[in-house]
């Protein structure tokens, strides 16, 4: 039913930490089966520490982290082991600490805990966390990690960033993961499409039709000051276009990249992508809307989700409490177009507008012969009993004939320049390709490819473009064909993978 790939990029002698010395941070995540209402419908699910989204890390570029994972899970209609991934972090010399279950580790057992300890070596930027495990994170692990930077370049353009400013959007089921991915898999004679949430939340909070009336979230501001939001898409499968009432959003920063300041009016953000965006409090003293309407595929086979209702609360100190007395509306104004994002430092694809080293294509293919399956270039992927990072190096499996087809593994050189051609569904999909660090796709949903960051050199629209093109970890895929291009720069195993459906591959980094 998968459609990943591993790139193992060699030289494994280089997954030793080097660390840039600063605090250690430590947080501690008791993952058990708790009773969450998001939007008002009272289920189980997968939960850190008792709340959905999971606690805010924070930390300075140069500490350390260092999260211990209590799995207390018990529900036997869920899943009970698990793993956590950190989406965007580069982990430099720390692959063993990505997360992925079957690639980087092993699952963390039932009764048992693991510490990952992370040195972040000076990255900064919006990021988060999600279980990966199976469709896991749909049951509720998954939250928000910002990296502070004290010499960050944008820091006079604003002058609040803290927890208050993270908005974290997510979609919701009514379903247990297990549950809906076997209906998904197996219903309808494998004809089933990616299952419909059945709400859309801001900061952890929604509606759904014929529910409670959820309180909103709300982001407090003062007037005359200026806020960086940090906007995180943690959904499952679901892209939203952001705005506010009345007010223009200057785009700083991209995936946890640094980008020329662009102003726009609305955007869209696909599972897996973030932004942060510089709001001036500069209009009259009331309440204004956070809109976020939804898009995604076969919304209406969910008659609980209204994907227009998607929205919070932007508050003015001084204006009083509840709604604002205008309609929502709709989005207008200027949205952005991606490719007219360019970096703020080191502009420019790898290799410049040579040929790359390498060029993979990845076709992606769904099949229903009785069962829903996906597939890349023809291949399924089968997770692997023993992880690939152990058979690197305990076993010295160095090449791709050392892998099982079914892995689907990449095996590339380092200092490479690696060209990934994505070709855009048939059936009219967005998909997400995404680097966690390296890169993600969204072929009828996100892909992810962690371990590095990419340039768009083809996206969606926009011309060819190797000397400032956007460089990110999760970029959509419609109906198109879009390139992107990284540097073999990081050693280790790293997964590609679809985050909508659950397809994956991995590219073996050496």
């Amino acid at each position: 039913m998968k459609d990943n790939l591993l790139f193992l990029i060699a030289c494994i002698s280089g997954l030793r930490p080097l660390t840039v010395y600063g605090a250690d941070v430590n947080y501690t995540f008791n993952i058990a089966n708790s009773a969450v209402a998001p939007d008002g419908f009272r289920r189980i699910g997968v939960i850190v520490n008792g709340a959905f989204p999971g606690p805010l890390i924070q930390a300075q570029k140069t500490d350390t982290l260092h999260i211990t994972v209590n799995n207390q899970l018990t529900n036997a209609n869920m899943r009970r082991s698990t793993t956590i991934h950190w989406h965007g972090l580069f982990q430099s010399r720390t692959a063993s600490e990505d997360g992925p279950a079957g690639v980087n580790q092993c699952p963390i057992s039932p009764g048992h805990s693991y510490t990952y300890d992370i040195p972040l070596n000076g990255q900064a930027g919006t990021f988060w966390y999600h279980s990966h495990l199976s469709s896991q994170y749909v049951d509720g692990l998954r939250g928000a990690l910002v990296i502070y930077d004290p010499q960050d370049p944008h820091r006079g353009l604003y002058d609040i960033d803290d927890a208050n400013t993270v908005i974290t959007l997510a979609d919701w089921y009514h379903t247990a993961a297990p549950a809906l991915q076997e209906v998904y898999i197996h219903g309808n004679g494998g004809g089933n499409h990616e299952p419909v949430p059945d709400a859309g939340l801001i900061n952890g909070s929604g509606r759904y039709i014929g529910g409670p009336l959820v309180a909103r979230s709300r982001v407090d501001v003062v007037a005359g000051k200026r806020y960086r939001l940090r906007v995180i898409n943690i959904s499952v499968y679901s892209g939203y276009e952001f705005s506010i009432e009345g007010h223009r959003l200057t785009i700083i920063e991209v995936d946890g990249i640094n980008h020329v300041p662009f102003t726009v009016d609305r955007f869209e953000i696909y599972a897996g992508q973030r932004y942060s965006v510089i709001l001036t409090a500069n209009q009259p003293v009331r309440n204004y809307w956070i809109r976020a309407p939804m898009e995604l595929q076969h919304a209406s086979d969910n008659d609980n989700l209204d994907t227009e209702k998607v929205y919070a609360i932007l508050h003015y100190a001084g204006a009083p409490a509840g709604d604002p007395s205008t309609k929502p509306g709709s989005p207008s104004g200027t949205l952005l177009e991606e490719h007219l994002l360019a970096p703020l430092e080191n502009p420019g694809a790898p290799g410049g507008n040579r040929p790359a080293d390498r060029t993979i294509d990845l076709n992606f293919q769904r099949d229903n012969d009785g069962q829903t399956e996906w597939t890349v270039n023809g291949i399924r992927y089968e997770s692997p009993g023993v992880p690939t990072l152990l058979n690197v190096i305990a076993n010295g499996f160095t090449t791709e004939a050392d892998f099982k087809p079914s892995e689907h593994t990449f095996v590339l050189n380092k200092d490479q320049i690696i060209d990934l051609v994505i070709h855009g569904s048939a059936n009219g999909h967005t998909h997400a390709c995404s680097i966690p660090t390296p890169v993600e796709a969204i072929n009828d949903g996100p892909t992810s490819l962690h371990g590095h960051a990419f340039d768009i050199i083809q996206g969606e629209s926009g011309p060819v473009n190797y000397v400032n093109p956007p460089r990110r970890d999760v970029v959509g895929v419609k109906g198109s064909t879009v390139i992107i291009r990284f540097k073999t720069d990081n050693p280790g195993p790293w997964f590609l993978h679809c985050r909508t459906s659950p397809r994956d591959y991995e590219f073996t980094n050496r």
